[in-house]
């Protein structure tokens, strides 16, 4: 099916993702204790690439294995582990609640690159509703001042690779399998958190809660890696990319169900702000369609 068809598949897709992030990072932040920051990295990718491999025997498309060594399945796998590069450097030297923040601008540098790259029409009223949704996010995570510090630098990097490899993954062919892709992206992620731990860390025994923990959130990045691919399969980038905001939403529902963290006022009008700009953003491009058809 054509992705302009039905976006409501690409927007699911896309709002599971950021829940299913938002659990698998719970996870590891709870088992982040006494642990080192990478090893914990490398775990919860050892579980996924286990993941990855038993859900490529299952669907059959283990016979398909040879599209991971496809360019842009090559391109998106380095700069996810990039990204994680730069998160991790961000979080090291800034509160998460600014890094998440500046996080927030892949879904509008997403936006703006279907502009200018792919030549798709946005409109006043669209880029509006985006800026909108990510006024939303500031409003929840509410970054204090970190500035253009070199942290915040590494964040907006962040936010760079990511709205990258969303756009490679709207290239990547469908002849290559989804788990096809995932199994690319978790092999060298893997590789890299492994190295990065051996050469700048102290391997701390994990117990088997840990161990247990951590084979869950594998597990469920993987899914969440899964849902965010599709997503951009089908459904045009300009359309879901906005939802991607949705991972505020769930990070504070995450803090008040696993640590008690109440949201203020701001983070509420944050989350009705993203909320809204997200339905709006669907109802202008169905009344656009509707339009067009008549």
């Amino acid at each position: 099916m054509p992705p302009a068809q039905s976006p409501w598949s690409g927007i699911v897709a896309m709002v599971l993702a950021t829940g299913l992030f938002v659990v698998s990072d719970s996870l590891m932040k709870l088992t982040a204790q006494g642990l080192q920051p990478f090893q914990v990295l490398f775990m919860r990718g050892f579980f996924g690439l286990v993941s990855c491999s038993f859900l490529l025997v299952a669907t059959g498309q283990m016979r398909q294995l040879g599209g991971a060594l496809h360019w842009r399945a090559i391109l998106r796998a380095l700069l996810e582990a990039a990204a994680t590069f730069f998160y991790m450097a961000a979080l090291s030297a800034m509160p998460i609640a600014d890094a998440i923040a500046i996080g927030q601008t892949a879904p509008l540098l997403v936006i703006v690159a279907m502009a200018v790259i792919f030549r798709e029409r946005i409109g006043a009223v669209r880029l509006a509703l985006v800026c909108t949704g990510f006024l939303g996010a500031l409003l929840v995570a509410q970054p204090g001042g970190a500035g253009l510090s070199p942290a915040a630098l590494y964040a907006f990097v962040t936010a760079m690779m990511v709205a990258t490899r969303d756009l490679l993954t709207r290239g990547t062919p469908a002849t290559i399998p989804t788990f096809v892709v995932l199994t690319t992206t978790t092999v060298l992620l893997t590789l890299a958190t492994g190295c990065a731990t051996l050469i700048h860390e102290r391997w701390m025994p994990p117990s088997l809660d840990q161990w247990l923990t951590m084979a869950a959130s594998g597990f469920i990045v993987t899914l969440g890696q899964m849902a965010i691919f599709l997503s951009y399969r089908k459904a045009p980038a300009g359309v879901v990319a906005p939802y991607y905001y949705s991972f505020t939403v769930w990070a504070v529902i995450g803090g008040f169900l696993v640590w008690g963290e109440v949201p203020n006022g701001l983070a509420i009008t944050g989350m009705v702000m993203i909320v809204a700009s997200g339905l709006a953003l669907l109802f202008v491009r169905t009344r656009r369609r509707q339009e067009a058809i008549a």
